[in-house]
């Protein structure tokens, strides 16, 4: 007999259903309520009051145990953001790139996804070592509101330096108590990490997955949004290339409270409300 995966509940990364949230917020919450999913993660939602937000998930069922930040929004305002955790209910807020100290140092570009874009990749690792010292003041001040800062990793961060990669170099200069991590599988598998590897080394830093999967024959690469044939393409779960039985049967063992489906755009196979079901299905049937 197959061990049982985790018996986490299956949420929603609302990224996901991002143009739909955009149209009809609450009438997608109420589809993705009617698919089984029992909880969310918020990416920024600033057409909809946090008020109205809130009124919306609780109508339908919904909770948001976690939210999707940027270092810089924290750093400079801090106390907004977790005040509207708060109101959300959020127990985590999960910051989703690192950022530079300065980053005038990079080439101007008018078009703010290429810029942004070419600080992540430029990142040094003394750039590492600067966003831990961040995240650190950070999620001392998160832990004293009586919440739990978190990082989101993609690709670019398993970029070799020596003999280390920046994430490496993260985890290791980060308190364990101040920065827990949610692993997106699908990014790390991306990258030609491990998924159970990094959940088997690092038993205490992880409390959320990031659930997704790519077509098969994508090559390894830790450049973000990479082009070309062998480029990762997003797909449903269970269509791709990964099995998620033996990370899921890993993150039993650890401390993982929540799970979250997000799957990358396009949506080519079918629309995004059809995909959930799909994803959600296949998550649901693993925990049978």
């Amino acid at each position: 007999m197959m061990a049982k995966t985790t018996s986490a509940p299956i949420g929603l990364q609302l990224y996901t259903v991002g143009k739909e949230m955009d149209a009809d917020p609450f009438g997608t919450l109420k589809r993705v309520a009617a698919v089984g999913y029992q909880t969310v993660e918020l990416s920024p939602m600033a057409k909809v009051p946090l008020a109205d937000l809130k009124k919306g998930l609780d109508d339908v069922g919904l909770t948001n145990p976690s939210g999707h930040y940027l270092l810089q929004d924290l750093m400079s305002k801090l106390d907004q953001n977790i005040e509207a955790a708060k109101q959300l209910g959020q127990q985590y807020m999960i910051v989703t790139v690192p950022w530079v100290a300065d980053p005038s140092r990079f080439p101007k570009n008018p078009d703010p996804m290429a810029f942004f874009l070419s600080v992540l990749q430029g990142l040094t690792l003394d750039d590492w070592k600067w966003n831990a010292e961040q995240f650190n003041k950070v999620g001392e001040q998160v832990k004293k509101a009586g919440l739990q800062l978190g990082y989101h990793n993609h690709n670019f961060e398993f970029k070799s330096y020596g003999a280390t990669t920046g994430y490496d170099e993260f985890l290791r200069l980060t308190d364990p108590a101040l920065v827990k991590l949610e692993l997106d599988c699908g990014w790390m598998t991306v990258a030609g990490k491990d998924p159970v590897a990094y959940l088997t080394k690092y038993p205490d830093r992880y409390r959320l997955l990031h659930i997704k999967d790519f077509k098969k024959g994508f090559a390894p690469t830790t450049v973000l949004m990479s082009k070309g044939p062998n480029a990762p393409v997003p797909t449903e779960l269970g269509r791709g290339a990964i099995d998620y039985r033996k990370i899921l049967q890993t993150a039993k063992a650890r401390q993982i409270e929540f799970l979250f489906v997000e799957q990358e755009p396009p949506f080519t196979e079918m629309p995004a409300l059809e995909a959930i079901k799909v994803d959600y299905d296949y998550l649901k049937n693993l925990q049978a």
